[in-house]
């Protein structure tokens, strides 16, 4: 299996399921990459049998797959990887009452690739009129993680509040942890919040050995939040169960992409300037 090394946690979660998978009899390893583009790659040309994609790593995987005529299912996800939503926080005391006030405005956002902090929220800003090329401020941080990486979002909320930018954009959940981190004071609030997206999925290449791949999905579906074995690793990880996977909550990000060219649909690299 492949996995991106987005955070030095990454080691110690795989090196502690990986002695938890093998206990339960699954032949299983895993290798690390600096960046999703070169894992799905290597997914495609098989090198590896699976790959713990992020959700665009997962839609480029799709398009690659389909264009060169491979099988990829989406096995498993986290429980915490269904349903969530990004917002777009202005100051409170701004006039701003729904996203068309932003035309003009400059808005703040994660990293190029990040499809939480940017593709998506930048769609549907445009879709308003609003979050025109010249009004976008990037902070382009850990780029070729995919989002995974919270430091684009983390500094544009710094912007936001420090008057560089009428809004930011975030998923959700770091909304509520820059708040308590104390990033977003109370004078911020919420102007407007994207539909329900999935994230992240388990992906393996359908010709993968039919009986190990089915071992080890059966064998992650099983795993119990009670076992003290698995617990702080899943506590790591950030969830407390795997769910089957599915391929239907990524339709924003697929129309995200395409609108703003960062893949084309054989899934080739077609971004301005995305270097991973």
């Amino acid at each position: 299996m492949g996995a991106v090394a987005y955070d030095a946690k990454v080691v110690p979660i795989w090196d502690g399921f990986r002695a938890w998978l093998r206990d339960q009899g699954v032949d299983y390893d895993y290798v690390l990459y600096s960046n999703y583009e070169r894992q799905v790659e290597d997914l495609i040309a098989g090198q590896i049998h699976a790959a713990w994609n992020s959700p665009l790593a997962w839609l480029r995987t799709r398009r690659l797959a389909e264009a060169g005529g491979v099988g990829v299912v989406p096995a498993v996800m986290r429980d915490t990887d269904r349903d969530l939503s990004s917002v777009i926080v202005v100051r409170a005391d701004a006039g701003y009452e729904r996203l068309a006030d932003l035309k003009g405005e400059r808005v703040a956002v994660g990293a190029v690739d990040s499809p939480q902090a940017t593709l998506i929220p930048l769609a549907l800003l445009r879709g308003h009129g609003a979050a025109a090329d010249g009004d976008v401020l990037r902070f382009d941080i850990g780029v070729g993680l995919h989002g995974d990486h919270i430091g684009g979002e983390r500094e544009a909320a710094r912007a936001l509040v420090a008057g560089q930018a009428a809004a930011a954009c975030m998923i959700d959940a770091n909304h509520l942890l820059f708040a308590t981190e104390g990033i977003l004071p109370p004078g911020t609030r919420v102007l407007a919040r994207t539909d329900p997206y999935d994230h992240c999925v388990m992906t393996v290449r359908s010709d993968a050995d039919s009986a190990a791949a089915t071992r080890f999905v059966e064998t992650l579906l099983a795993m119990d939040y009670a076992d003290p074995a698995v617990r702080p690793l899943m506590d790591l990880e950030g969830l407390t169960r795997w769910e089957p996977g599915r391929d239907t909550g990524f339709g924003q990000l697929d129309a995200a992409v395409d609108a703003a060219g960062f893949y084309d649909r054989a899934g080739a690299m077609t971004a301005a300037g995305y270097r991973p």
